[in-house]
């Protein structure tokens, strides 16, 4: 009997579903959080991403299983934020619960500031923005990711920087 015919189809098994849910559910989590802003969705996309690594048998390639889950994470919160009821403002909120704790109030301010900015970015670059800058990957991994050339992914970037720049500017942040 083959190894296909033991493995149901369209099932990854328990014991490397396990492994990646423990090594990078944190990480999914995080990421949707810092790109919605609302732990409860955060949540909500965190298992959504983890059931479809359970129902859709993806073919993970060895070290690029955390990209194939925060590109999943990163398509789920953009149809969430794209949902015309999510695009109100929400002030307020304690957007750095699941980062760690600052050393100061003005550090806090600050983080919160970069991350209602980064919130404001058009999805292109806040995807490029997190990605590089929040979960450090390169600018070819990036491309990889999205498959996108990596000048897109380089220039996206510079662009994000600066409209980060003018965000930030606009609301006396800097």
């Amino acid at each position: 009997m083959n190894d296909r015919a033991e493995k149901p189809a369209g099932r990854i098994d328990d014991q490397a579903f396990s492994e990646l849910y423990e090594k990078y559910a944190d990480d999914v989590l995080r990421f949707s959080y810092f790109y919605l802003g609302d732990r409860q969705q955060a949540e909500d996309v965190t298992q959504d991403v983890f059931v479809r690594l359970l129902t859709h048998t993806p073919e993970l390639v060895p070290g690029k299983e955390k990209a194939w889950l925060l590109k999943v994470a990163m398509n789920r919160c953009r149809d969430i934020w794209r949902a015309a009821w999510v695009k109100r403002v929400v002030l307020g909120s304690p957007a750095m619960e699941l980062t760690p704790a600052p050393g100061s109030m003005d550090d806090a301010l600050e983080r919160q500031e970069l991350l209602a900015a980064i919130r404001k970015l058009p999805a292109d670059f806040r995807d490029v923005v997190l990605l590089h800058y929040y979960q450090g990957y390169g600018i070819n991994e990036i491309a990889d990711m999205l498959h996108v050339p990596e000048g897109t992914i380089s220039s996206r970037l510079s662009r994000g920087r600066k409209k980060l720049q003018d965000i930030l500017k606009e609301s006396g942040a800097q």
